[in-house]
């Protein structure tokens, strides 16, 4: 199989996107797959083998049978490079143009799981420009963040209210929507998911240790030695039982498919929802990856069972009439 690898892209994960496509690489290769390199610009253009490219609708994509989308973030993960690979008609990993946006953006996911009766912390939306909402019940401490970013970025913990303009004023130079999250108890507790939408499995759990400053931030994500993870997760099985079951719900809730790591937090055997990452990363510190191994799927027959999952899909969209 010839495989198209993208990385980097516009958002503030570039650097990030490239660690991770690199691992990716790798794994597909010793799968035995053909890999074409593609680079996404800070700018936005496409090149590969240092030639820029020129994209042309329904022409696919330097002849490869599926196209990895390795990005994170704006422009990458939220539905937008996902609907070119529409329209160029070509098979693509992960989840669509619509599961991609909702699950980019936390308050429209969790507005929809909310109405499916999944569990989750208390939040509510904040935007430039309009009066900030009452959000004395959420209590404090309360967690800001940009409601379209991933990997930790832009998020601010607030312990008083008086913090709390500052925090948001941060979160708007990323966004102009922000999420404004009640503080949840217990661990943080993480386990990934493979499949199509309704035909999906999941990983055994892993809980995050963080090492250094204290919450799971970008530095602890991405650097050495900043989160250990703890496999399997120091929970009951109970409440294992019970996260696999809402990352499940929540995947085919939100139409996804291929790939998604699904955050929760566990206090005993209370477990709710935090999120869904459509394209988590891949790099050699990341969750999805080390979570599969530890569950009995080695890494390149992971990668190979990806495309294999996206060509499925894209055959079966392309026997429908429009």
């Amino acid at each position: 199989m010839r495989v198209a690898v993208l990385a980097g892209g516009r958002s503030s994960e570039h650097e990030v996107s490239l660690a991770s496509a690199a691992s990716v690489r790798e794994g597909l290769r010793a799968a035995g797959h053909e890999v074409v390199a593609v680079e996404l610009a800070r700018d936005g253009t496409w090149s590969s083998g240092g030639a820029e490219l020129a994209l042309r609708a329904g022409r696919g994509l330097l002849g490869c049978d599926v196209v990895f989308p390795v990005l994170h973030g704006p422009f990458g993960e939220d539905g937008t490079v996902q609907g070119l690979l529409e329209l160029l008609d070509v098979a693509y990993v992960g989840s669509g143009v619509m599961a991609s946006a909702v699950c980019m953006d936390k308050v429209v996911f969790k507005e929809l799981m909310a109405r499916a009766g999944l569990p989750q912390v208390g939040y509510a939306l904040a935007e430039a420009g309009r009066p900030c909402p009452d959000v004395g019940a959420l209590g404090l401490p309360v967690w800001v963040k940009p409601a379209r970013l991933g990997s930790s970025v832009g998020i601010v913990r607030v312990q008083r209210h008086e913090d709390l303009d500052a925090a948001l004023q941060s979160a708007f130079a990323h966004d102009d929507r922000v999420i404004i999250e009640a503080a949840a108890t217990g661990i943080e507790v993480e386990c990934s998911v493979l499949g199509d939408t309704h035909d999906a499995r999941v990983s055994v759990p892993g809980e995050i240790v963080v090492l250094t400053g204290g919450w799971y931030d970008y530095e602890a994500k991405y650097t050495d030695g900043g989160m250990r993870l703890e496999v399997p997760a120091r929970i009951s099985e109970t409440a294992t039982a019970t996260l696999g079951e809402l990352a499940r719900r929540a995947f085919a809730t939100a139409g996804c498919s291929g790939l998604a790591r699904a955050d929760f937090f566990v206090d005993g055997e209370t477990v709710l929802l935090n999120e869904l990452n459509t394209m988590p990363g891949q790099t050699t510190t990341s969750v999805y990856g080390v979570l599969w191994e530890r569950s009995g799927l080695a890494y390149p027959a992971l990668m190979d069972e990806l495309c294999r999952i996206a060509l499925a899909r894209a055959q079966r969209e392309r026997e429908l009439r429009h």
